[in-house]
């Protein structure tokens, strides 16, 4: 296993059920993205709403409109969101290969990189054990995507013992969550997106 294969390990499979149709979102070297929400559900039957990301190309060769079950495969990516409107880091799903799909929804992540930040574990007023991280997965060409990612109960102790510069290995799935923040005595619904973790594992780094 090479080096850059080993730090660019980002791969994601999401189905679910498209919220709205796609709208433009931005053009990069002369090819037009679009975005969309797309509902992905839970065991437990709730379901996180994601962004989605898509070029053009992708969207001309399976139009997607509001209601259509699809599934995507792609990579979890961030950006930093400087326009002063919501959260600073957004987190969203980049399609590589998009098609129509039925059946049961999927959401499935699989990453690796290096914990960029300290973990920070606490515990709830209900005593369950969570702790969130910040990995950081490069991409080809020296770019980065920052990744938050949250552990629970064992997996979330298993996490608190890293530290800075560990490279892991985690699978688990893309969830939103809704949280109230109050600002100058304001309070606002907001969304955070994050990994959920299911697994982690540390990995060495690959001999040079």
């Amino acid at each position: 296993m090479d080096m850059q294969t080993f730090w660019n390990e980002n791969r994601a499979v999401l189905r679910g059920v498209a919220g709205d149709a796609p709208v433009f979102s931005h053009e990069n070297h002369g090819t037009a993205y679009y975005t969309f929400p797309l509902t992905v559900l839970r065991l437990s039957g709730s379901g996180d709403r994601l962004n989605v990301i898509a070029a053009q190309p992708l969207l001309e060769a399976c139009p997607v409109t509001p209601g259509m079950e699809l599934e995507g495969e792609g990579e979890v990516r961030s950006f930093n969101n400087k326009s002063g409107q919501g959260s600073r880091l957004v987190i969203t799903f980049y399609i590589r290969a998009l098609r129509p799909a039925e059946g049961e929804h999927r959401n499935e992540v699989q990453l690796a990189g290096v914990l960029c930040k300290p973990p920070v574990l606490r515990r709830t007023p209900l005593g369950r054990d969570i702790c969130d991280l910040m990995l950081a997965v490069n991409r080809r060409y020296g770019r980065a995507d920052y990744l938050p990612c949250i552990a629970w109960g064992a997996v979330a102790q298993q996490c608190g013992t890293l530290r800075v510069g560990d490279g892991i290995r985690i699978s688990g799935r893309l969830q939103s969550r809704g949280y109230t923040k109050v600002e100058n005595g304001i309070s606002q619904e907001k969304t955070a997106y994050e990994v959920s973790v299911m697994r982690m594992e540390t990995v060495a780094e690959p001999a040079t």
